[in-house]
């Protein structure tokens, strides 16, 4: 494990009606998915939510970075024995299991897990609708799959309609992405055929761009990843094919600045926001106005699709429209996307 530290420092901010001033500090615990920090993507989100906090109240973060799920039963219990932690964040899924015995273990310890959630009272559960923003991703590959577009070198081809997945765990989770995906995709265009490949872990960027280039030299003009810090092999292969894809979690186009010219869009989630909400209501001692299974969808503005940097203003107005009718749809209730924000049961 790596440990870090940050602080914030004094000032105060309005939240849930009081103000929260600087005094004796919040301390945080975050720990790692098995993709780990630097992933530019749902990990590096969680914990620059955390960072925002720290700018308006006085907040330690200790950032423990953990990519064995093996070992999550312990890290999650040493944290909480410790008594050193008014809230212990955990990224990803991959630490329900062991929250679930943990939780109620050490009920006097204050818990967020995201894209999870775990009944005890002392839980936050925060699970953004992943299965939303990747219907949207599968809009817009659907939809750009048969334009004759091109930006840089970088092209689709309009005599046929194909695009690809790449998951990272062939899971519940990550099969919402894919099928939300697929739907997505088959609303615009129901003859586009979808190439899907998973990894098997969320770190292996060589598979990754393996299982991208096969799906590119099949045919695919796009492919969408969700397959956090491995997703940076699908881009590998995008820029080798010249072919666009699309980023997940964050905007992938920002995050990965490198990978720019073929990362036309990305289905984000604002998971930064998740976690500075957590981390000021715990600051101001109010954890009981978070605490709960908390689902944050397009209604709520915490899930979308954006262009990416170099395609802002360059793809058909189709595009616009296409995804623009299907947030509206979503809202509304008249598309119903397969899966839940949690996973396909």
């Amino acid at each position: 494990m790596e440990n870090g530290s940050g602080e914030g420092g004094n000032g105060s901010e309005e939240f849930g009606g009081t103000t929260v001033t600087s005094g004796e500090p919040t301390n945080i615990a975050i720990v790692s998915s098995p993709a780990g920090f630097g992933d530019n993507a749902f990990n590096d989100l969680a914990l620059d939510g955390l960072n925002a906090a720290a700018t308006a109240t006085n907040l330690q973060i200790n950032q423990v970075e953990e990519t064995e799920q093996s070992q999550y039963q312990s890290v999650q219990a040493n944290l909480a024995q410790s008594g050193d932690y008014d809230l212990i964040v955990l990224v990803s899924f991959n630490h329900t299991e062991a929250l679930t015995q943990n939780a109620a273990d050490y009920s006097d310890q204050n818990w967020m897990l995201i894209n999870a959630f775990v009944d005890q009272p002392n839980v936050a559960g925060y699970t953004w609708a992943n299965h939303q923003m990747s219907y949207l991703a599968g809009v817009a590959a659907g939809t750009m799959t048969t334009e004759d577009f091109s930006l840089g070198g970088v092209s689709t081809t309009p005599d046929s309609a194909q695009i690809g997945f790449v998951g990272g765990e062939d899971g519940s989770l990550i099969n919402a992405f894919e099928r939300a995906y697929t739907a997505g995709a088959q609303s615009v265009n129901e003859d586009v055929e979808v190439d899907v490949g998973y990894i098997g872990n969320f770190t292996d960027t060589s598979t990754a761009a393996d299982i991208a280039n096969s799906q590119y030299d099949g045919g695919a003009d796009i492919v969408y990843h969700g397959a956090a810090a491995a997703g940076r092999g699908v881009f590998q292969a995008a820029q080798s094919k010249s072919r666009p894809a699309i980023g997940v979690d964050s905007d992938q186009s920002t995050t990965l600045p490198d990978f720019q010219d073929v990362i036309m869009g990305s289905a984000v989630k604002f998971i930064n926001e998740g976690t500075r909400e957590v981390a000021m209501a715990v600051a101001n001692d109010n954890f009981d106005s978070v605490a709960g299974d908390n689902v944050l969808t397009l209604e709520d503005n915490a899930v979308d699709f954006v262009v990416g940097q170099s395609y802002e203003g360059e793809l058909p107005d189709v595009l616009t429209q296409n995804i623009e009718e299907a947030k509206q749809g979503i809202i509304d209730g008249d598309i119903s996307v397969p899966c839940t924000a949690s996973g396909c049961q």
